[in-house]
C-alpha cells in the first residue's frame, strides 16, 4: 500500500469573522483562500490498493482431528496453508489514518463521554454542543446531515413536520415509505429486472449490447442516494456495502452481484446482522469473490474463512489466532456454486472435530443438513460475539459520530447490539439517543461521493429529462445515461458504491480523503450541475434557487448561502465569494449576480460547510 496523502495543516480550521467587508479579493485568490481552508477538512484521493489473491494449493486429504496439532488436510511443509490477509480491516484502516497530525488534532476536538437518554428528542434537547466548529449547531439540521445523504428543504420541514423522534422512526421502518419517481424509472435499467438465471442465460445477448448489470447496480444506487426518501436505510445500505463489502466487478460480479445487493445486504441492512452474515456465506456472490467454492477438504482455501473473522466479525484483534482460521476454513468446505446457485457438495466436506473462539462442534456428518446447520451455527457464534459488537458498534459511530468516536459511546452499543441479539435498529435507535451523536456537529467531513451526491440533492436536481435533451438514436434513457455519467465521474474521484476492489470496503476518516486535485474535481462538478450542461436530467437554473434574490451583493450572498448550507457563512468566507463574484457587499445585483450566479454558487458549494457533514 502507498503512504497515504496527509493534510498539512492539523485539524478542522476555525474560521473567525475578519477583514474589512468592504475589501475586493480576484477570483483566483478568493477560490484558493476558501479551496484552501476546505481543503484542510475534505478531499478524495483514490486509494490505489491491489487486490490480495492468496495461492492455492491441492495435497491429499488427511482424516483426523482439526483441533490437535497434527495438520488435516495437507503436508507438514504447509502446516498453516495460505498466508494471513494483508488488507486492514475496516477499524483497523481507520485508526491507522488517525494517527497522522491531522488524526490527533481530530481526537482533541471530539466530545467524550455521555449518556443514553429516553429517545432522540430528549438527547438533542439535553446535549450542549461544544466542539469547535464552522457548522449552526441545529439538531434538526445535524439530523439531517447525518442520517441522509444531504440536507434538503425537503428533508428539514419533514423532521420539523413529524418531529426528531417522529422522523427517526419512520426512517427505521423504510418499507412505509413511498417510492420516489427516481426509483420507479429504476426500470429503464434493464439489467435490475433480470434474475440470476436470466443474466447466465442473456450473458451473451447482453455483453453484445454493451449492457453492464454490475455497472448497471451502481448506477441504480446512486439514484437511490440522491433522491430516494428512505434516506437511513440507503445510509445503512452504504454502510454495509463498506463493512459487509464485496466488490461490484469481480470474476463473476455481472451476473451475482446484484442479487447479493438485494438478497443480502438490502434484505438485512435495519434487520440482524448475524442474519446478514449467515446469507452471505450462502451467496454465490461471496462464495465467488472469495474463493469459497475452490475449498474442498482435499484442498482448503482459507480467503471466505479468514475475511469472516478478520473483516466480517471478530476484527483483526478480535482473539482468534492462525488455527481458527484454519479450522474455520474446513468446518466450511463443501459450500459452493453450481449452475448459478449455491450448492453444498457433501463429497467435498471435511468431517471432524473443530475448536473456533470457543466454538466447538463435532461436525461428524456429511449429511448437507447437518453439517450446513453446523456451518450456520459457527457464523452465528462469531456475529455474536463480542469482539464483533464492539468491532459493529465502533464501525457505526465512526460513520454516524465522529472519526474518532467516545469508547462509552461505542460500549454502550456493543452492550446494545449484544442484548438484542445483534438486530441493528436498536443499536441505531440507542446511538440517535446518545448525549454524544448530538454533540459531535461537524465531526465528519463527506467523503467524494458524498460531496457529489449532497451537490446533486442540495439543488433539487430532477430525474426527468431536461427539454433540451436530445437522446438520439441511443439505445439507453436519459435517465440511465445520466446515472452512467454521475458514476463515471466518481470513478475519476475514487470513490463509487462498492468500488473498493479488496474485501475491506473503502476507509471512512477524512483524512483517507485529502486530495487537493480530487476536490477541485469535484468543485468543477458542481459548476456543471448549476451550468445544466447535462441535458439528461432537469435542473433548477442557479438564478432561482433563491426565491425573491435581495437587490444587494451582500445579502444575495447570506440568502443563497441559506439555501446551499442552511446557514450565513462568516464574514471573511462572505468577503472571499464576493471576490469570486468582483463586487463589494453594498453592490447592487439582478438575480444573476450580475451574471456571476453560477461562480458564486459554486464557491458556496466549495466552502467547508458543505464538505462536512
Amino acid at each position: 500500500r502507498p503512504a497515504p496523502a496527509r493534510p498539512a495543516g492539523a485539524g478542522l480550521p476555525t474560521l473567525d469573522d475578519d477583514g474589512d467587508p468592504d475589501r475586493k479579493v480576484g477570483r483566483r485568490k478568493a477560490m484558493v483562500a476558501l479551496g484552501g481552508t476546505a481543503a484542510v477538512v475534505a478531499g478524495g484521493a483514490a486509494l490505489a490498493l491491489t487486490p490480495q489473491f492468496r495461492g492455492l494449493f491441492g495435497d491429499e486429504a488427511v482424516a483426523g482431528d482439526a483441533t490437535g496439532s497434527t495438520v488435516t488436510d495437507g503436508t507438514a511443509a504447509r502446516p498453516s496453508g495460505q498466508q494471513p490477509s494483508t488488507v486492514r480491516t475496516y477499524t483497523e484502516q481507520n485508526e491507522s489514518y488517525m494517527g497522522s497530525r491531522a488524526g490527533e488534532a481530530l481526537k482533541k476536538n471530539a466530545p467524550s463521554g455521555g449518556r443514553t437518554f429516553s429517545g432522540p428528542a430528549a438527547a438533542a434537547a439535553e446535549t450542549k454542543v461544544t466542539v469547535k466548529t464552522v457548522l449552526a449547531k441545529d439538531p434538526i439540521l445535524h439530523l439531517a446531515r447525518r442520517a441522509t445523504f444531504g440536507a434538503t428543504p425537503a428533508v428539514v420541514a419533514d423532521i420539523k413536520k413529524l418531529g426528531i423522534d417522529g422522523w427517526v422512526r419512520a426512517q427505521l421502518d423504510p418499507d412505509k415509505i413511498e417510492p420516489s419517481k427516481a426509483e420507479l424509472k429504476l426500470a429503464e435499467l434493464p439489467t435490475q429486472k433480470l434474475t440470476v438465471q436470466q443474466l447466465r442465460d442473456q450473458r451473451d445477448k447482453l455483453n453484445e449490447q454493451g449492457a453492464q448489470p454490475e455497472r448497471e447496480m451502481v448506477d441504480a444506487t446512486l439514484a437511490r442516494q440522491i433522491w430516494s426518501k428512505r434516506q437511513l436505510f440507503e445510509v445503512m445500505v452504504d454502510f454495509w456495502n463498506d463493512f459487509l463489502h464485496v466488490a461490484a466487478e469481480f470474476d463473476g460480479g455481472e451476473v451475482y452481484r446484484s442479487s447479493f445487493d438485494k438478497d443480502v445486504v438490502r434484505a438485512h441492512a435495519l434487520g440482524s446482522y448475524p442474519e446478514m452474515l449467515v446469507a452471505a456465506n450462502k451467496h454465490p456472490a461471496l462464495l465467488i469473490y472469495l474463493n469459497q467454492k475452490d475449498s474442498r477438504k482435499d484442498a482448503i482455501n482459507e480467503n471466505l474463512a479468514r475475511e469472516n473473522l478478520e473483516l466480517y466479525s471478530v476484527g483483526v484483534d478480535g482473539g482468534y489466532k492462525e488455527p481458527d482460521v484454519r479450522q474455520a476454513a474446513m468446518l466450511q468446505t463443501g459450500r459452493g456454486v453450481e449452475d448459478g446457485k449455491y450448492v453444498f457438495k457433501s463429497e467435498q466436506h471435511y468431517v471432524g472435530k473443530v475448536k473456533i473462539l470457543g466454538f466447538t462442534h463435532p461436525n461428524n456428518s456429511a449429511d448437507p443438513k447437518k453439517a450446513e446447520a453446523a456451518i450456520d451455527k459457527y457464523i452465528t457464534y462469531i456475529a455474536l460475539h463480542p469482539s464483533t459488537a464492539k468491532y459493529v458498534a465502533q464501525s457505526l459511530a465512526t460513520r454516524f459520530v465522529s472519526d474518532t468516536p467516545p469508547k462509552s459511546l461505542v460500549d454502550r452499543l456493543a452492550k446494545t447490539y449484544t442484548t438484542n441479539n445483534g438486530m441493528i435498529k436498536p443499536v441505531l435507535m440507542a446511538l440517535f439517543s446518545s448525549s454524544e451523536f448530538w454533540a459531535a456537529v461537524g465531526q465528519k467531513v463527506r467523503r467524494p461521493m458524498e460531496y457529489l451526491v449532497a451537490t446533486y440533492r442540495v439543488l433539487g436536481v430532477s430525474p426527468d429529462p431536461s427539454p433540451k435533451n436530445d437522446n438520439g438514436d441511443n439505445k439507453r434513457t436519459p435517465f440511465a445515461r445520466g446515472l452512467r455519467q454521475i458514476h463515471d465521474k466518481l470513478r475519476e474521484l475514487g470513490h463509487y458504491p462498492m468500488g473498493q476492489p479488496t474485501p475491506d470496503g473503502y476507509p471512512d476518516v477524512y483524512v483517507a480523503w485529502t486530495s487537493a486535485g480530487t476536490m477541485v474535481n469535484g468543485w468543477n462538478e458542481a459548476g456543471e450541475i448549476l451550468a445544466g450542461y447535462r441535458t439528461s436530467f432537469t435542473y433548477t437554473a442557479p438564478e432561482k434557487l433563491v426565491a425573491k434574490p435581495p437587490a444587494t451583493a451582500g445579502a444575495y450572498v447570506d440568502a443563497l448561502a441559506q439555501r446551499l448550507v442552511n446557514q450565513k457563512l462568516s464574514t471573511r468566507e462572505k468577503n472571499l465569494i464576493l471576490g469570486v463574484a468582483g463586487v463589494p457587499a453594498s453592490a447592487k445585483v439582478d438575480a444573476t449576480f450580475n451574471g456571476a450566479i453560477t461562480a458564486v454558487a459554486r464557491a458556496i458549494l466549495a466552502s467547508p460547510q458543505h464538505h462536512l457533514r
